[in-house]
């Protein structure tokens, strides 16, 4: 982190010609279980990861937002006042964009606050399913309500993130990653219902049980803005509408049977998942309360068969990351984020993560995949203002 710090705010200086007003980082997030669970309103239990988003921030007395990054070799510049118009169409600085403009539609007066420079670096991996995104958004977010002055608390912040990615890149994401990355600590996950924003801070335990997290990115990149993400989000309202309920969080295992007569078999499967992986998230708090780390792993395996097989949204990459690994001495193993790529989580005893790097290597290869990476992450601290 030192390093990326150095590196962020000497960006910035050559950016500008001056010194940054501060530093904020905020990290990305692995999901521990608790997929597609997010917009259905129910629950969840991510984590922040030891990989940060790094941004560098400056005031301007011109209200501009200008936004370089070492993402691209452009910068993108916005008048605050046309933030509106230039919704969606700046590719990857749509993100920072986005939160400056979702905190107007918050309340922040556009008018009266003064531009910024923003300079942005990050070591989370993009398009692994880590939430490169929401780091952006969170790191930023908290940088411009310190140098605006907005007092925003982080379940406030969170819902700036999640307005920004909705309505100012296109994404439909619910709140999951914008309150892991805000709201993180160390070796614990967040437990959020998705529908009262209540949180919970829940011990993972993992150092204690001599486990570890490892994250297998298939580096097979995907995009929520498109496709399959929005088909399954409007399939889980319909079938929230065709069986009378507000949101699935509204239904439990019970109500499956009546749910396979009222609809058809794909939005049967895709709300079946739903339900059951709202209960996975349950009974894996209750797990890791009653009989620590390791009684989860069967939970891990169960929600990847759903993710696989009802709510269809794994691939070969990822369901092989997950067989090797469990092969190989992981105690579970699923997909994690939104799906049709991205990374798969294993949850391992740390005498076990060399022999799984090189099994999930091998499978690869013998497959004729394109290699993987294979490394453990930490359950980490949230977003902070570093300088």
């Amino acid at each position: 982190m030192s390093d990326l710090r150095d590196d962020v705010r000497n960006l910035f200086e050559a950016f500008t010609g001056r010194e940054p007003d501060g530093l904020w980082s905020a990290p990305g997030r692995a999901n521990l279980i608790g997929e597609h669970t997010d917009y259905n309103e129910g629950f969840v239990l991510p984590f922040a990861i030891d990989r940060r988003t790094l941004v560098a921030a400056g005031a301007r007395d011109d209200g501009v937002i200008r936004v370089a990054s070492t993402i691209s070799d452009e910068a993108v510049e916005v008048p605050l006042a046309e933030l509106d118009a230039a919704r969606g169409r700046a590719g990857w600085a749509d993100y920072p964009l986005g939160v400056a403009w979702a905190l107007g539609r918050s309340g922040a007066d556009l008018a009266a606050v003064p531009g910024v420079d923003l300079v942005i670096d990050s070591n989370v991996p993009v398009g692994a399913g880590l939430s490169s995104s929401a780091a952006i958004e969170c790191a930023v977010a908290l940088a411009l309500t310190d140098l605006w002055r907005l007092g925003l608390d982080r379940p406030a912040l969170a819902r700036v993130g999640q307005l920004a990615e909705n309505e100012f890149v296109g994404a439909p994401t619910g709140i999951m990653d914008q309150s892991a990355s805000l709201l993180g600590r160390p070796d614990a996950a967040v437990f959020l219902d998705c529908r009262s924003l209540e949180s919970e801070s829940v011990p993972l335990g993992f150092a204690a049980a001599g486990l570890a997290i490892l994250v297998m990115d298939t580096a097979v990149s995907h995009a929520h803005a498109t496709g399959g993400y929005g088909e399954r989000r409007a399939s889980c309202e319909a079938g929230a509408r065709a069986l009378g309920v507000a949101a699935l969080r509204d239904l439990g295992v019970d109500d499956l049977p009546r749910a396979r007569e009222v609809l058809d078999d794909v939005t049967f499967r895709r709300v079946r998942h739903v339900v059951t992986e709202n209960q996975r998230v349950l009974d894996a708090v209750a797990a890791l309360r009653e009989e620590g780390a390791a009684a989860i792993g069967p939970l891990l395996d169960a929600s990847h068969a759903s993710m696989r097989d009802d709510f269809e949204i794994s691939t070969p990459e990822l369901d092989l990351a997950v067989e090797t690994a469990r092969e190989h001495g992981a105690l579970g193993a699923r997909m994690t984020g939104g799906g049709f790529g991205g990374a798969a989580i294993a949850l391992a005893p740390v005498d076990a993560i060399s022999r799984i790097q090189v099994a999930v290597d091998g499978a690869f290869a013998e497959h004729g995949f394109g290699a993987p990476e294979v490394y453990p992450v930490r359950p980490s601290e949230g977003a902070a203002r570093d300088a």
